[in-house]
């Protein structure tokens, strides 16, 4: 029989890794932390304009019966709106992107609506990921090892088609689905998170609960309504543009996506072993709001994604070696198959050795997650 877990409450007493962070000149940091309102319309604005195109263009050959294309346009757009849920609105959770906070606020539940994505959930969630980052205890958000589905030919299927199950970083329509119904009934739902997670954030963060069941019941009108008028039209493309296309083409989300923890080491105080930056095209790293850059996004997490490229390099010689896309998964392939003999396997990043911390004036913006965290959890 496993051993009771302990409160997340007790887990906040006892638990309180010490960081490290690369040491950086505070004047140029200071700058890094700064949002600016034209790169935030950019990326926010800009994904939302390319998703509206791609919906556009297939709804159009929707409507001259061109089924070929339509299927080829269809693909696109959910590649493109794959990325909503849990990465730009991920982001915008943080309140980093606009300088306005109440764009921040906008966008969020743009992103968050269409894409099913709960944000007060998952902001209770993700503050525990950020501050307790791989550590057993504290973050079961990300729950080591993943497991790597490429060699599953119905996975694979499903995330070049429509993703019914889910599976690691990638969204299935009956989880979240009924998981957003059960979260709006009061019950501890799986959209987000597993349901063994939400109920153990909920029992120490009750208050939390109400936000979540309000947002889930949101969700539904909405998607409720696009049903409703899409019935009543007979215009049958209109869920898939907007209700179900998170779920179709979760291919390149996955791709990118899951290298990010995967393999690496638990329950140690460096980010530079527990999470991973890799190098992307310009499209996808667009589309994936610049969180190839992971590794800086967790060391620094209030700095703006469009900046994290620069804050790579302010502290790239205190950086491991970033990995490419195929690196990274030959990387987690070999780690998988080390795991088969020995399941406590973890790849041990080599790392420069630690700089010693100089204490400025840039320090608690240094630990900085951004207006992600609940009241209850400040």
């Amino acid at each position: 029989m496993a051993p009771a877990r302990k409160s997340l409450l007790e887990v906040r007493k006892t638990l309180r890794p010490n960081w490290y962070r690369c040491p950086i000149d505070p004047v140029a940091f200071k700058d890094l932390m700064e949002p600016c309102d034209y790169k935030g319309w950019l990326q926010a604005g800009g994904h939302l304009i390319i998703f509206c195109l791609t919906g556009f263009i297939t709804t159009y050959f929707f409507l001259i019966e061109e089924w070929f294309w339509l299927l080829f346009s269809l693909f696109f757009h959910g590649i493109v709106g794959s990325f909503f849920k849990g990465l730009a609105a991920h982001e915008l959770g943080h309140g980093s992107v606009f300088k306005t906070k109440i764009l921040n606020a906008i966008f969020l539940r743009i992103y968050s609506i269409i894409s099913w994505h709960n944000f007060h959930e998952y902001a209770i969630s993700h503050t525990y990921h950020h501050r307790y980052t791989l550590y057993k205890e504290g973050d079961r958000e990300v729950v080591l090892p993943l497991e790597v589905l490429i060699k599953k030919p119905l996975y694979i299927l499903q995330i070049l088609t429509i993703n019914f199950t889910g599976g690691p970083v990638t969204s299935g329509l009956i989880p979240v689905v009924k998981g957003t119904f059960q979260t709006a009934f009061g019950g501890n739902g799986e959209s987000v998170i597993s349901k063994e997670w939400s109920t153990a954030l909920y029992e120490s963060h009750p208050k939390e609960r109400k936000s979540a069941i309000q947002w889930a019941r949101s969700i539904i009108a909405f998607h409720s309504f696009i049903i409703i008028v899409t019935v009543y039209s007979e215009f049958w493309i209109l869920p898939f543009i907007l209700t179900i296309q998170q779920f179709i083409a979760n291919w390149l989300r996955y791709f990118v996506g899951l290298p990010m923890h995967c393999g690496l080491r638990s329950n140690v105080n460096d980010f530079r072993k527990c999470t991973r930056s890799i190098t992307l095209d310009p499209v996808s790293e667009f589309l994936y709001w610049r969180m190839n850059w992971h590794l800086e996004h967790h060391m620094f997490a209030g700095v703006p994604c469009y900046n994290l490229k620069k804050l790579h390099r302010l502290v790239a010689d205190d950086m491991p070696k970033v990995r490419t896309l195929i690196g990274a998964w030959r990387e987690m392939m070999e780690t998988a198959r080390k795991q088969q003999v020995d399941p406590t396997f973890e790849f041990d990043t080599p790392v420069p050795p630690k700089k010693k911390q100089r204490h400025t004036t840039h320090s608690s913006s240094a630990e900085s997650i951004g207006d992600l965290a609940p009241r209850s959890l400040n």
